[in-house]
């Protein structure tokens, strides 16, 4: 398809020019094959020779592999075994923090002899704690050459940036470094991605410069040079695959679906005991703009918990079936799937039950597909389908399976996409006579430079405003190992809040049962689960605990992810009727439970959720006209991080601030999941909060670019680019969306 002769050199295997063993490690161990492979691991930081690197926070490194710079202060070697065991403690400083350093048995030799005090060296292990004092045992180190007091050579040796590369057991940063030097000299064979007048315009160094410059800085200024190139190559070669993305669906054929006057949508309209907000009214304009048209809509609706999402795309599900086709809601859980279908059947009324006994004329059939159904009622629902009777179909993943066939498919609503492969979004597309328009709906805020790289062949609508009656959200954390009476309040709150008359929630990150134990015990637990020493409080245990104590004589009930579907379904059904007043649940409620009667929600071990699930899970109280209140649960002292993070949710509820909160204090890979597939691999220098200018301008070049010349046949180097980015996997997922 495209060229494919360019740099062969850069292509060959690390073999040919590294030897099998070291190419062996690189493969296995981070993933690098090829001589641009290795140009293209850059290093983590740069130490100088002269300033050391900090010693002091390396207590947030335990268990990790550390690379550190630092000087000798002190070497002895201590006997045991009455004098047949030897061992040699090196304590290393670097005027932030001292590290001791140990070397056992034979070992002990050659650094005895070569770490004197005052020598520097970088040092690489694994960071442990041993007598509470952190220690590495049997580092690797590379002595860096003059000491310090020796003539002008020294000077210069001290000015010098040490590259410190992300590294492994099996090959420590200074052989990578030694492996880069072999490939660097081919650094000027690798083809340049970004058009010339682009590259010019916006100042850039070339590619070949920038790869020398960041492996082999001179200066800081060269880095700062590099990264900005390097930025900008990641920046644009992404948003180019994903602008031809959007110009291959803009030439899709698809049909117009445009409501009829006086149909289905109006007569919905008509009866809505309230008026849509200026939010709702804004979106809805978009999304029929895009259905109006003869390519397929791709949009993704952005909107807080509780902002009206659902009601927005029912009206363009209504507007599908007033043109006569049909709409399908994808939902990631069947609790998810029936409280969708149960909502829509509620706001519709005498309009979902068309073609039934005191159904409206007008209306229409909404059936509900999931994969636990019965017999019968499965195939009355693919009946309905496949006949076009009914209009409206909410399902999970089953709306997906061979057997199920439409009359005329012209929707596909997705609901929380990030729960779901790019290949089932896929496979319901497929399942229209021509591409069926696609809305995407997520009630995670995404910060709009995320949006833009993992959504990016999507248009992109926000809903920022909460219907009117929508009532504020109270959050506190409660300190319990610090403060155990603030727990004892939380309960008697929860107490009052039900002989008020409301419902209340408590969320439990584990279930408790013997499938679930398993699990935990195969975990290997985080640094603050250690200080915890137990493992997180689970459903069963907590209901349990409740029912007996602070919460006796109140109906208590639990809801978890592993109950038969049919119980789970009646344990929420007989929460939202009010028969149940506190459900114990795990996360299962996060997204898209609706009991507007329920006040208040008590998150246990809190500490133990990401800032955007703790947001979500709170969104699930307040939706009446009652004001909601969240308790934060946690053990974790106030100093640590954790309790960093909970004070952030309980100071703000705007859901965007959160997400960038939360994208800031975690590797962002971890927050754009699976979203992305294979792209996040390809994000080395991009960091997409800090770089947010970068990835705005190289979007709006990248689609200038893509309208000039689709197939880029005019820019080869792109091409080329695009195919290294395009491997198989994530080429998939760039075709598919």
């Amino acid at each position: 398809m495209v060229c494919n002769e360019h740099v062969p050199a850069l292509d060959e295997d690390l073999k040919k020019t590294l030897g099998p063993a070291t190419a062996k490690v690189l493969a296995e161990q981070l993933g690098l094959h090829t001589a641009l492979d290795l140009l293209h691991h850059y290093p983590r930081r740069y130490a100088e020779r002269g300033e050391l690197t900090s010693l002091d926070g390396l207590v947030d490194q335990l268990d990790e592999h550390v690379t550190v710079v630092a000087q000798v202060a002190d070497a002895r070697v201590h006997t045991f075994n009455g004098g047949r065991g030897k061992r040699l403690e090196v304590t290393i400083t670097d005027g932030s923090g001292r590290l001791q350093l140990v070397f056992f048995g034979a070992g002990v030799h050659k650094p005895h002899k070569e770490l004197l005090p005052g020598r520097r060296a970088m040092f690489a292990g694994k960071v442990s704690l041993f007598n509470r004092k952190l220690q590495l045992a049997h580092p690797a180190y590379e002595p860096l050459g003059a000491d310090a007091g020796e003539s002008d050579a020294a000077a210069a040796f001290a000015g010098k940036l040490i590259p410190i590369y992300p590294a492994c057991k099996q090959l420590e940063s200074w052989k990578i470094a030694k492996a880069v030097d072999a490939v660097l000299p081919r650094a000027g064979e690798a083809v340049d991605p970004l058009p010339p007048a682009l590259r010019e315009g916006r100042g850039l160094v070339p590619l070949h410069e920038a790869l020398l410059k960041v492996h082999r800085p001179g200066t800081k200024a060269d880095i700062e040079d590099a990264r900005q190139r390097l930025k900008w190559d990641e920046a644009f070669v992404l948003q180019t695959a994903l602008a031809r993305r959007r110009h291959a669906d803009s030439q899709l054929p698809a049909v117009p679906r445009r409501p009829a006057p006086g149909g289905l949508l109006d007569t919905f309209d008509s009866k809505l005991p309230f008026t849509l907000t200026e939010g709702q009214q804004t979106v809805s304009r978009e999304i029929f703009d895009d259905l109006a048209t003869e390519h397929p809509m791709h949009r993704l609706l952005q909107g807080e918990v509780g902002s009206g999402k659902t009601l927005v795309a029912l009206r363009a599900m209504l507007a599908v079936v007033d043109s006569g086709g049909q709409a399908a809601m994808l939902a990631p859980t069947e609790v998810l799937a029936q409280q969708h279908h149960r909502s829509i059947t509620e706001m519709m009324g005498e309009l979902a039950e068309g073609g039934m006994l005191g159904g409206s004329e007008q209306g229409t059939k909404v059936v509900l597909l999931t994969g636990s159904m019965g017999a019968a009622a499965r195939r009355q629902a693919l009946l309905d389908l496949v006949t076009g009777e009914a209009g409206v179909v909410i399902g999970t993943h089953a709306l997906i399976e061979d057997k199920v066939q439409f009359h005329d498919l012209g929707l596909v609503v997705v609901d929380e996409q990030h729960r779901f492969g790019v290949e089932q979004r896929d496979a319901l597309r497929s399942k229209g006579k021509q591409p069926p328009h696609l809305l995407v709906m997520t009630a995670t805020p995404i910060p709009r430079t995320v949006a833009m790289t993992v959504f990016g062949d999507l248009e992109t609508s926000v809903l920022d405003q909460l219907p009117a009656g929508r009532s504020p959200i109270a959050t506190h954390v409660v300190p319990a190992k610090d403060k155990p009476h603030f727990l004892t309040r939380a309960w008697e709150r929860v107490r009052e809040e039900v002989e008020a008359g409301h419902q209340a929630y408590v969320v439990c990150p584990r279930i408790g049962d013997d499938v679930d134990q398993a699990d935990q015990r195969k975990k290997k637990p985080s640094p603050e689960d250690e200080s915890e020493k137990r493992p997180p409080l689970a459903v069963l245990e907590i209901a349990e605990q409740l029912a007996r104590g602070p919460l006796a004589g109140l109906s208590v009930e639990v809801l978890h992810g592993r109950m038969d579907p049919a119980d789970k379904d009646d344990a929420m059904r007989r929460f939202a009727a009010g028969e149940v007043q506190v459900l114990v649940a795990t996360t299962v409620i996060e997204v898209g439970v609706n009991v507007p009667n329920s006040t208040v929600m008590v998150i246990m071990d809190a500490d133990r959720f990401g800032v955007s699930q703790l947001h979500q899970l709170r969104g699930r109280v307040g939706r009446g006209s009652a004001p909601g209140l969240c308790l934060l649960v946690s053990e974790m002292h106030e100093a640590s991080p954790a309790r960093a993070r909970l004070a952030a949710v309980a100071a703000t509820l705007d859901g965007f601030e959160l997400s960038r909160i939360d994208l800031e204090q975690r590797r962002e890979g971890d927050v754009l999941g699976q979203a992305q597939s294979g792209v996040r691999s390809s994000l080395r220098m991009l960091a997409v909060i800090e770089d947010e200018e970068v990835i705005a301008q190289a979007r709006e070049e990248a689609t200038r670019v893509v309208a000039a010349d689709p197939e880029l046949e005019g820019l080869p180097g792109l091409r080329g680019a695009l195919e290294a980015l395009l491997d198989a996997e994530r080429e998939q997922y760039l075709e598919k969306g």
